[in-house]
């Protein structure tokens, strides 16, 4: 994102906050496991992440169905989705959950190597304005050799992974 979500001048300016409407879905690759296991980490990741952002006083969520064919969604389309979600939006966010699990690699070069990653697609559009701010793709990774690591963190991984998108560091070296 060109500003961090809790950044934008007018909100640093005028003290104020911002109303949020999140739609969220996962689209999972075929041989996935535990799907709804990982749904719920997301679901709890998300509102982990919207409930410590300083700046947000309102926030809706919701799950949708995100196409088979992933068909891009225009912008009035997420801004009609939003609609009966938070009719007063600043702000509609959606986020596609690619990714969220564990990783484990055994062979060469490393005898063990492991981890978590979590791939999301986000989608901003400023609600009032009817314009977007942005669309990205994050490949969040924590891990390495010798780094074995289960289920139980899925929840802060996503919390992690959006922190990465929607939040500048303090300092530029420790970016993720």
């Amino acid at each position: 994102m060109q500003r961090p979500l809790c950044s934008s001048p007018s909100l640093v300016a005028a003290d104020t906050s911002v109303s949020v409407a999140v739609l969220w879905g996962p689209w999972w690759r075929p041989d996935q496991k535990e799907p709804p296991l990982r749904e719920a980490a997301a679901l709890r990741g998300i509102q982990q992440f919207f409930a410590t952002q300083r700046c947000v006083a309102d926030l809706a969520i919701q799950r949708i169905d995100i196409p088979t064919q992933r068909a891009q969604w225009s912008d009035a389309d997420l801004l009609g989705m939003a609609k009966p979600l938070a009719p007063q939006a600043d702000k509609v966010i959606l986020i596609v959950v690619k990714e969220l699990g564990p990783r484990l690699r055994i062979g060469l070069p490393t005898l063990v190597e492991g981890g978590t990653e979590v791939v999301v697609e986000v989608r901003v559009v400023d609600a009032r304005r009817h314009v977007p701010e942005a669309m990205v793709q994050t490949h969040w990774q924590k891990g390495g050799p010798f780094y074995v690591k289960g289920v139980k963190t899925l929840d802060q991984d996503m919390q992690a992974a959006l922190t990465s998108v929607f939040v500048a560091p303090s300092d530029p070296s420790q970016q993720p």
